[in-house]
């Protein structure tokens, strides 16, 4: 019984440090226009390691939950820019924003900031 009592103690241990700093949170600006953006962007990010994306038409905020051992921040928005919206990180090209619906079509900036 001692042997069962040590081992659950040290899983537990391992556990606590195995999974300390996995989920992170992150707020950042996608740009869209409407509500065909939102279930796009919401949907580009219903991946493995995401446990929570809402995009805000009014503010442009993508608020995501996710699990930093499975995925990066720059992956998620890798994910965005591959569908055609800007993020302050990476810039779609021009196809994929291009093969967007033409009232999803935001104005672009020259450059990101």
């Amino acid at each position: 019984m001692k042997q069962l009592k040590i081992f659950l103690f040290f899983l537990l241990i391992f556990n606590a440090f195995n999974f300390q700093g996995q989920s992170k949170k992150v707020s950042f600006i996608v740009n869209g226009v409407c509500g065909m953006c939102k279930a796009r962007i919401e949907s580009v990010l219903d991946v493995k390691g995401i446990s929570l994306a809402s995009w805000s038409e009014e503010t442009h905020i993508c608020n995501v939950t996710y699990n930093s051992n499975k995925i990066s921040e720059k992956e998620i928005h890798q994910l965005l820019a591959s569908k055609g919206h800007d993020t302050p990180v990476c810039r779609a090209t021009d196809e994929a924003y291009n093969n967007l619906h033409p009232c999803c079509r935001y104005v672009r900036k020259d450059s990101l900031q």
